[in-house]
């Protein structure tokens, strides 16, 4: 069996250009605000392309830059001045954070209504009780999108999500519950990972081990979303799925780089658009 490769890219340059004419047509602009807190090479990447996306789908996006000394007060009262922008309507904080600032203590500072992370308790006691129409964590959502755009039906299929995190596998599991999925979230502690994994029509990856799935994991024809980045010591970056052995048993399959990393992005926009209508109707 050849698997289809889901093409992330392709899907999150469609939305984008979708956005984008849906931001054209607004009687305002939508605004983002994202914080970038010390000098993370990977994290100040991963912002410029943030702005990159944000400005080419005509969101008015500014990086604040902060210090590696920036004590955890100074943090909240520069996320206390976002909350009060008019003219903002997103607000993400990139973690990783410096020690000593508490992600939490952050995040739990944030609007809920610009919380385009969907991270707040706010925005997580949504979903966890079902309601899948709010600021929802920005990876997972771009994970159900890649599985309608590619017409692999979710109602009344197995799925088994890899990760039990608060960012990618708990929210994952939910909107797939939403979505009416029968779901397994399993994780480190979980008997026999192999098992379970060749019982589901779809494969959630987001464990942050690289190439731990092996092709024999995964049951003929399965989806198997690979959520993972890890960089090799010989540079190359691999998901947390044995690419090729998946490919050979899957019906279809994210590649990594170019899977879901570019629909974190577009989902990131999306939800800025979203909280913007939210905020102004």
């Amino acid at each position: 069996m050849t698997a289809r490769i889901l093409d992330g890219k392709a899907i999150a340059a469609a939305l984008r250009a979708r956005l984008a004419t849906d931001i054209a047509a607004l009687p305002f602009t939508p605004g983002l605000a994202v914080v970038l807190v010390g000098d993370d090479p990977a994290s100040a990447v991963y912002v410029r392309a943030k702005d990159r996306a944000a400005a080419a789908a005509g969101i008015a996006a500014q990086t604040i830059r902060l210090p590696a000394a920036t004590t955890e007060a100074a943090l909240l009262a520069e996320i206390a001045r976002l909350n009060a922008d008019p003219a903002v309507d997103g607000i993400l904080v990139q973690l990783p954070l410096p020690a000593p600032i508490r992600a939490a203590a952050v995040i739990a500072a944030i609007d809920p209504a610009k919380d385009v992370d969907g991270f707040h308790a706010v925005n997580v006691g949504r979903l966890a009780g079902g309601d899948a129409s709010g600021l929802v964590p920005c990876t997972p959502r771009g994970v159900m999108l890649m599985l309608e755009q590619a017409g692999i039906a979710v109602a009344g299929a197995r799925a088994i999500v890899l990760g039990r995190s608060a960012i990618v596998g708990r929210p994952m599991a939910a909107l797939l519950l939403a979505a009416d999925a029968t779901v397994t979230i399993a994780h480190s502690r979980s008997r026999d990972l192999p098992a379970l994994c060749r019982m589901a029509e779809i494969v959630i990856a987001a464990t942050g081990r690289a190439e731990m799935v092996r092709g024999d994991w995964i049951a003929p024809g399965a989806a198997v979303i690979d959520v993972g980045i890890n960089r090799l010591a010989d540079g190359r970056l691999v998901g947390d799925c044995a690419y090729e052995e998946c490919a050979a048993m899957a019906g279809a399959i994210t590649p990594v780089p170019g899977g879901v990393g570019p629909m974190t992005i577009a989902c990131l926009l999306g939800n800025t658009v979203q909280a913007a209508k939210a905020r102004r109707s």
